[in-house]
Formats: C-alpha cells, structure tokens, sequence
C-alpha cells in the first residue's frame, strides 16, 4: 500500500466560511511542497453552521480530501486526535482551520526539518495580529507559568501548528491520556524538535470558536497533566498555615497566662476566613486531580465518528471498540472484509493496525458501510 509523503490534518468548529478558501490554499501548499503526493484531513467536531456539508462537497472534487464527522463536540484536542489516528502521511502538518497559520509555510517547515535532521518542526509565534491585548497578555502569562511548573520543557508561544515525522505522530498515539493537550505530549515524547518563527495572521472570516472558558479548561488540563506542582503547593501552604496556627495559640496562650484580654471576634473571624478559603482551594486542587483519575478510569473512547467521506487510508481506526483491559481486542471493521481482530497488547503496532486496510487499499466508507460509526479504543 502506498503511504503519501505528507497529511494534512485541521480540526474544524464552525468554520463553513473559511473552508473552501482553506482548501484551495493548503491543497497548493501541498502541491508545491510534494506534488499528488498528499492527502488532507479535515475533522468536523460537531458544527452547528454547514461545515460538513461544504466538506462533502469538496471530497467530491478532491480525491486527496478525506472528510471525518464526529458524533458531537468532543472538543479541539479529540478531534485533532481523531484527524491524527487517520492520517497515513510520512510527515505530518497540524494546522487550524481560520487560516491564522499560513499554509504557505509548509515548504520552508519541511526543508527545516531535512536540514536540522529533526522529527518536529513547532512554529514560534512573533507576532499574533487580530487578537487583543487581554488573550495576548493571558498566553505569555500560561506558556510562562507552564514552563515554571512542568518537568517537559514546553516551547513557549506555540500553538498545536507543526510538522511532524511519522515516528513521532507514532509515538504521540501512543499515549492514552483522555484530558488532552496535544503540543505538551508532543514535546513530551522527544526526539528532535526545532523552532520556526513566523508572524500570525488575522482569522480568514468570522469569530474565534475558542471562548475564555474553552481557553481555561485547556490551561487546567495543560497543568495538571503535565506538573503536581499544585498537589506541592497544597501540602506546603498546609505546612505554613500549620506554623502559623502553632504561632497564633501562643499568642492567645501568653494573652490568657498575662491576664489580657483578647480584643473582639474581627481578628477570629478574619483568620477563620482565611484558613477556610486556602482549605477550599487545596481542596480544589485535590479534586482536579481526582478529576482527571475519574475520567480516566472510565476509560471511555476518547471520540465517536458518525460519518467519513472521501477515501479512507493508512492507519484509518474506525471501526475500534474499546473493551475492558484485561481482555480488551478491538475488531476492525472495513468494507469487504471479515473482520480483523487486533490485541491490545499489540496495540498501537502500525503493522498490527492497518493490516485489513491493506488489504482493502483505498474504501470509501459513509454512515451506511459498518464499522463507520467509530471510536479510538484507549490503550
């Protein structure tokens, strides 16, 4: 089976109007950087404007397009995961789909990774055009406060815009974690990884789909997957607050020995504030933490896929199902075929993985072909 030199992977949100102009301009990226030898990914993380209608419509002109609908909003990281479990490139371009990363970059990120004998190419950002001050100064403040608390050396500044080498896209697929920040999996994975600054560009058309509250929980999941800083930081507040109340009962002790009276509830009540509102924030913390533990253990599949168009390649996971962990094998369904049953234990084995896609080669597969309704089993 033929593997292209390059995929293309974009999550898409509500993104209808950017797309056709998206399309034009990655598909002559790739043109220029590597011929037909290409294939594009676009994942649909349940639009509510006419997002995967227009992607239909442009698999129907574009062999090299494959188009993904997942069952619901799964979220931006899910659904770059989704696109990244189907891509069958060599190399590998993450870019959004407002067309605030110029495409037209794809070149020059690929002759730096020949270059530097590198597995992943980050794109650095210089400037930010379009975006206010307030999200600015809020992602200098993350990248840096992320950089303090984690052991991974995250670069700052960046975005999930890259390119990547198959054995790194390999050993990012390999983590299972459900609560996702995919560009600090990447840096943790290793290898070889260079900077490549560039100045961002204003959305293509309409609004950012990334809301505050979308921004925050994926600064939450940013810092408790990768640091326990705050776990530390809530046993050693306990300790300080401990050596303070230790302070404070001699105080009371030696006002009750000398005969002096304590003045007023004002000072009590202010200190049990206090106390109760770090005792409420530790406690915050543990939850997050438990949080995370929760959904894990649940083991869930981490995206549901209702629909697929264009042609399905490579390392294509629809059709998985995920079972419980001490006997869990996944049969892989693909059109024609019996059903190929795949071990965990193997897993994620490229070879194990794709051996019923080639023999099917290139399928067209949609809600009507079983084993289309999908899930990407957790290892």
């Amino acid at each position: 089976m033929h593997r292209p030199a390059l995929s293309v992977v974009i999550p898409c949100y509500n993104e209808a109007a950017c797309l056709d102009a998206l399309h034009a301009r990655v598909s002559a990226a790739a043109h220029a950087a590597v011929g037909d030898d290409h294939e594009i990914v676009l994942i649909n993380d349940g639009s509510r404007d006419d997002s995967w209608a227009v992607m239909q419509r442009l698999t129907q002109s574009d062999p090299r397009l494959v188009a993904i609908n997942l069952s619901r909003n799964h979220g931006h990281q899910l659904a770059l995961t989704a696109g990244l479990d189907l891509s069958a490139g060599e190399q590998i371009l993450i870019i959004d789909a407002d067309l605030q990363d110029p495409p037209e970059l794809l070149a020059d990120m690929r002759r730096a990774m020949v270059e530097q004998e590198a597995d992943v190419v980050y794109a650095v950002r210089r400037k930010r055009a379009g975006e206010t001050l307030f999200k600015k100064a809020t992602a200098a403040v993350f990248y840096r406060m992320l950089d303090r608390l984690t052991d991974t050396e995250i670069p700052l500044d960046t975005g999930d815009f890259r390119l990547m080498s198959r054995r790194a896209l390999d050993a990012l697929l390999s983590l299972p974690e459900q609560a996702r920040f995919i560009r600090g999996m990447v840096a943790w994975v290793g290898f070889r990884q260079v900077p490549f600054p560039y100045d961002r560009a204003e959305r293509h058309a309409g609004e950012t789909n990334y809301p505050l509250s979308k921004m925050l929980r994926l600064a939450f999941d940013a810092v408790t997957g990768f640091s326990t800083a705050p776990l530390r930081f809530a046993s050693h507040a306990g300790l300080i607050l401990t050596g303070v109340s230790m302070l404070l009962f001699v105080y009371i002790l030696i006002g009750w020995l000398s005969g002096s009276a304590v003045q007023g509830w004002t000072s009590t009540m202010l200190v049990n504030v206090f106390l109760g509102a770090v005792q409420m924030f530790v406690l915050g913390m543990i939850g997050e933490y438990l949080g995370r533990m929760y959904v894990e253990v649940k083991r869930r599949p981490l995206y549901l896929v209702a629909d697929v168009a264009g042609p399905v390649q490579g390392r294509a996971t629809l059709g998985f199902r995920a079972e419980p962990s001490h006997a869990r094998r996944a049969p892989v369904f693909q059109p024609g075929l019996t059903p190929a049953v795949v071990s965990a234990d193997t897993a994620p084995d490229e070879g194990a993985r794709t051996d019923a896609v080639d023999q099917a080669g290139t399928a067209s597969v949609t809600s009507e072909t079983p084993g289309a309704i999908g899930t990407r089993p957790t290892m």
